[in-house]
């Protein structure tokens, strides 16, 4: 029930469009200096979605929320929210970022042919760390959709069935 109200008072707080806009550009310059493999999907990308910040918390039921911009050469063209629940032995608070590649237009397409994109349904969504970053080249990566998660801080833990929805919003 406290992860949901945490979860709650964040939506209730929603950062301005410029400042989303600001973070989010932040966010990914960051990932793209530190990231070898994220800055050549970069430059192969029809587009780039980033959320900033995204706050989850659970006590056996959990839940999170965080805006993001997607970006198109270099310009945010639409604004979107992440938001999700869980359920399950899990416990912790937890604020991190991520970053997806969307590689074709078809994949970036399904973001707005439905009424939200729920992550793990329709393209395919491979999340890299650093382990796969090594053993791959965008040569070799053909998929549709690549996630990077970055600036994780505080401790969740647990096990649990967790949905998550990606929607398009006005800003």
């Amino acid at each position: 029930m406290s992860a949901l109200l945490v979860c709650a008072a964040n939506t209730a707080y929603a950062e301005s469009r410029e400042a989303l806009e600001r973070d989010s550009k932040n966010a990914l310059n960051n990932l793209l200096a530190q990231n070898q493999i994220a800055k050549d999907l970069n430059a192969r990308a029809a587009a780039v979605l980033v959320f900033p910040s995204v706050k989850k918390a659970g006590l056996m039921v959990g839940a999170q929320y965080g805006e993001g911009v997607l970006w198109r050469d270099g310009k945010a063209t639409a604004f979107y929210n992440t938001g999700g629940a869980s359920f399950g032995f899990q416990a912790g608070v937890q604020e991190y970022g991520y970053a997806m590649f969307f590689m074709k237009d078809n994949a970036l397409n399904s973001l707005n042919v439905t009424q939200g994109f729920e992550v793990g349904v329709g393209p395919s969504v491979v999340v890299i760390d650093q382990g796969m970053g090594v053993s791959h080249t965008t040569t070799t990566m053909q998929n549709d959709i690549y996630a990077f998660v970055f600036s994780q801080k505080g401790l969740m833990a647990g096990v649990g069935i967790q949905g998550n929805k990606i929607t398009r919003i006005n800003k």
